[in-house]
């Protein structure tokens, strides 16, 4: 009886790859591959689907799965080669960094971390937008999204930081407050433990600066709701690379 290495491929990956949401459909695609890869569904030394099948099971672009593709690759996860054999091959493990990663994250539920995360977050924009923001407050907003706009890759964790910090503030519960602060350290702590990726940061800006025009807007519906997609796209790319 013949084998259909391709047919086993893909029966092997239906449990990981399915289309993803338009509004974080790099994120999510990044974090599915990286699922694929982390759960050794394709050992190291065997190769991904081809992009036109990965594409359309994702639901995305040729150009963004290049973009996810290219991640993978500045991470050391895959390679790629050329020729009548070639495409994106997965690399061999290196078991020292993945010890040195699942000792720092060991100790964070990350599931927990994230949707407390959520619910502060898509519950400080709310109120901002339902209370509306006086002159000196709305001021204080726009300008923590101007700071972030073009800050260096350096400085940017710590702006977008400031920038969700300042929101949390706005509206106006010292507890909630108070509660965000803690959990950003620790959403702090596990992105440090992912690289800075430019795609995810352009994305993150254009939500950033739709989240603000809602809250100003009294939008108390669509603030939350960019805040829940916003929220999500962080998390795909940290349970991609950490859970």
């Amino acid at each position: 009886m013949s084998v259909d290495p391709d047919g086993e491929l893909r029966d092997r990956l239906t449990p990981v790859l399915r289309p993803v949401r338009a509004g974080n459909g790099f994120e999510e695609a990044l974090e599915q591959i990286l699922q694929v890869v982390r759960l050794g569904l394709v050992p190291g030394g065997e190769r991904l689907p081809a992009e036109r099948e990965l594409a359309e099971r994702l639901g995305i672009s040729r150009v963004t799965l290049r973009e996810v593709l290219k991640v993978l690759q500045d991470q050391g996860l895959v390679e790629s080669r050329r020729g009548r054999y070639g495409g994106t091959f997965v690399r061999a493990r290196d078991a020292g960094g993945e010890d040195e990663l699942r000792r720092r994250v060991s100790s964070v539920d990350i599931e927990d971390l994230l949707r407390f995360r959520e619910v502060l977050e898509v519950g400080a924009a709310g109120l901002c937008a339902a209370h509306g923001l006086d002159g000196d407050r709305a001021t204080r907003l726009r300008e923590a999204l101007a700071r972030t706009q073009d800050a260096p890759l350096t400085e940017y964790r710590r702006l977008d930081t400031l920038l969700h910090l300042t929101l949390a503030e706005l509206c106006g519960s010292p507890t909630l407050t108070g509660q965000y602060a803690a959990v950003r350290a620790t959403v702090n702590d596990l992105l440090d433990c992912i690289p800075l990726l430019v795609r995810n940061l352009e994305h993150s800006q254009r939500q950033h600066a739709a989240l603000v025009e809602a809250v100003l807007d009294g939008d108390a519906d669509g603030a939350r709701e960019m805040m829940r997609e916003h929220c999500g796209g962080t998390a795909a790319l940290l349970r991609g690379f950490l859970a």
